[in-house]
């Protein structure tokens, strides 16, 4: 099972959720407060098990619903995700995968270790 990590950064508050691998499989945005950032794993545990797959990478792409994760290309030419709630707001993002099956995969770690308990270090 992966684990959520809460930790501080030097603007705020940040979560990584890790694969059982030890992988940083997805990031939080930085939040203000512990309190934030814990909503917003709870919002993953809840989002990430039922969220569709939008893959923008593709020309016509068919608008999912939210909650659900968008895949897109960066800048560099490499896949990434997002996790979108059901209001729409971004919870959790992904690194860069040079696959999109790599990219797949990692949702699917997302929707496997959403349910991890949550550990916090200093």
């Amino acid at each position: 099972m992966g684990k959520y990590i809460i930790k501080n950064t030097n603007t705020g508050i940040k979560f990584d959720l890790k694969a059982t691998n030890g992988e940083i499989i997805a990031t939080s945005e930085v939040y203000k407060a512990e309190a934030s950032c814990r909503k917003g794993i709870a919002s993953v545990m809840n989002n990430a098990p039922i969220a569709n797959i939008e893959d923008q990478t593709v020309e016509g792409f068919a608008k999912e619903k939210h909650p659900k994760f968008e895949i897109y290309t960066d800048k560099a030419g490499e896949f990434r995700f997002r996790l979108k709630a059901r209001n729409g707001e971004i919870i959790a993002t992904s690194e860069g995968y040079k696959a999109m099956k790599s990219c797949l995969n990692g949702i699917d770690s997302v929707k496997r270790n959403a349910d991890s308990p949550i550990e916090k270090v200093d």
